[in-house]
C-alpha cells in the first residue's frame, strides 16, 4: 500500500494560482496512473484530473480544462497539480489518489483508486 500526503493548499483570491503536491511513500508509484479529486462542502468527491505513468497521457474534468495542469516527477515519487485562474467554485478539499491498476483509461471512478491522501484545503475568495 502506498501512503500519499498532499500539500500546497491554502487561501487565494480569485484569479490566483496554487500548486498542489502529492508525495508518495511506502512503495514506488510506478507504473500507476495518479489522479486528483476534490470535494466541496455538501457535495460528492469529484474527478479533477489523471495522469499516466510516463506523463504522456492526461485527462481533465471539463470544469478545469485550460486552467489546471497535472504532472509527475517519478524520480521524486511526487505528483503535482498546478492550478491557475482559480475561481470561487474551485474551493474544495483536494485529494490525490493512486490507481489500483496500471492500465490507463480516460474515464475513472472513485473505485478505480486504492490509495488516497488525507486531502488539502483550497479556498478561493471572490
Amino acid at each position: 500500500q502506498v501512503q500519499l500526503v498532499e500539500s500546497g493548499g491554502g487561501l487565494v483570491q480569485a484569479g490566483g494560482s496554487l500548486r498542489l503536491s502529492c508525495a508518495a511513500s511506502g512503495r514506488t508509484l510506478s507504473p500507476l496512473p495518479m489522479a486528483w479529486f476534490r470535494q466541496a462542502p455538501g457535495k460528492e468527491r469529484a474527478f479533477v484530473s489523471v495522469i499516466n505513468w510516463t506523463g504522456a497521457s492526461t485527462t481533465y474534468a471539463d470544469s478545469v480544462k485550460g486552467r489546471f495542469t497535472i504532472s509527475r516527477d517519478n524520480a521524486k515519487n511526487t505528483v503535482y497539480l498546478q492550478m491557475n485562474s482559480l475561481k470561487p467554485e474551485d474551493t474544495a478539499v483536494y485529494y490525490c489518489a493512486a490507481a489500483r491498476s496500471s492500465f490507463y483509461k480516460r474515464n475513472y471512478q472513485l473505485d478505480d483508486f486504492g490509495s488516497w491522501g488525507q486531502g488539502t484545503q483550497v479556498t478561493v475568495s471572490s
